[in-house]
């Protein structure tokens, strides 16, 4: 092989006529073409496929960049990049410049959550405790800006790179956003589509900032203690419930539990009752039959049981409005709430007129000290 073979043979290897980038991951964002100190020819061609986009960088500063499509690499297709190194009437020689191919397809199913528990001020439960975390897809929007804002000289650059500082970035605005929506607790686990939505429109324009778009965020769980949950249920229960309906109702169902316990102590007494209102029934039916003897009036008396005891019913005002009937024990239990308090005007069948809860004899435990003087 003569000298000059070899010439030709080593400036093949210097010289790059083809600038593509196979790309076989599905986690790389960014790939730096690797020129191993060869130059690029003049007149080479670029290649950049569906999802990607090519990046021209000189000595640090960002030139051209390229979409999907097949380019000759001349004056006219890297205009920047001639402006920048002073190729006035153009260029016939090799050139060296950093390429950068960007990926620019969706990443999908990226996870993010909340490292450590987010507090919030509660108007009913006080400080509260909260935790969430969902998915979220981004994509390269401006694949130059991001170069020069986030890859810098990073040969390879994968999504778990830039994932760590998005998961910050979103659990910080997180945090913010339901701050500020200043929601019930018990809210936040049940509009989370509109949450997600939220938290979407204010974190896009930080990613937009160094050149990604936010495409999708979803929040899939808010999660807090199972004592405060539990604390939740019980104060929307009694919240819909009507506790004067909610006491009958109990009432009935203890009834009904004692009259199908026929072992039992409650079932036996329901049992003697049924016994003498069936002898009393007998007994009226025999006295006919026997001459006419009538039973003695003691003898009812012994056998007829007493009437049932109404409970008493009260009424009570509440913003400027009449309420109730309410029982004593439901009465009691809104004072204890402060609902009403020692001067709500009360009324019950008998008296004569609304009255202070203070001034109501029966009423005035509600207010303590009904402790008896020391014996003398």
């Amino acid at each position: 092989m003569s000298i000059f073979d070899k010439i030709k043979e080593k400036l093949s290897h210097e010289f790059i006529d083809i600038v593509e980038w196979l790309d076989y991951t599905d986690d790389t964002i960014a790939h730096r073409f690797e020129r191993y100190q060869n130059e690029i020819k003049n007149g080479a061609k670029l290649i950049v496929r569906e999802g990607q986009a090519a990046v021209f960088v000189n000595e640090g500063q960002l030139a051209d960049v390229f979409t999907p499509g097949t380019y000759d690499l001349t004056t006219q297709n890297l205009p920047i990049l001639t402006t920048l190194k002073g190729w006035k009437y153009g260029f016939n020689s090799p050139f060296k410049a950093e390429v950068y191919f960007v990926n620019t397809h969706l990443f999908t199913d990226e996870k993010w959550g909340t490292k450590n528990p987010i507090t919030l001020s509660d108007d009913r439960f006080g400080l509260v405790e909260i935790r969430a975390f969902g998915t979220y897809a981004f994509k390269v929007a401006d694949p130059g800006k991001f170069i020069i804002d986030i890859v810098g000289t990073d040969n390879n650059f994968t999504n778990f790179e830039i994932n760590e500082h998005l998961k910050s970035l979103i659990a910080t605005r997180f945090t913010d956003t339901v701050g500020e929506a200043n929601l019930p607790i018990e809210l936040y686990a049940a509009n989370t589509s509109e949450l997600s939505e939220t938290c979407q429109e204010v974190m896009q324009p930080e990613f937009l900032s160094v050149g990604i778009s936010l495409e999708k965020f979803y929040i899939e769980n808010v999660s807090m203690p199972e004592e405060l949950k539990k604390e939740i249920f019980e104060y929307s229960r009694l919240d819909k419930l009507d506790l004067d309906k909610l006491t009958k109702f109990k009432t009935a169902k203890a009834i009904e539990a004692a009259a199908a316990n026929e072992g039992g102590t409650a079932g036996a007494g329901m049992g003697m009752g049924m016994g003498f209102v069936l002898a009393q029934q007998m007994g009226g039916m025999m006295s006919p039959q026997m001459g006419g003897q009538q039973a003695m009036p003691q003898q009812q008396a012994a056998v007829m049981p007493p009437p049932i005891p109404v409970a008493v019913q009260y009424y009570y005002a509440a913003n400027g409005a009449q309420a109730g009937p309410v029982p004593f024990d439901q009465l009691r239990s809104l004072f204890a709430s402060r609902t009403i308090n020692k001067d709500t005007l009360v009324w019950k069948a008998g008296m004569d007129g609304w009255k202070a809860l203070s001034q109501v004899e029966e009423l005035k435990g509600f207010l303590g000290g009904n402790t008896p003087p020391p014996l003398p």
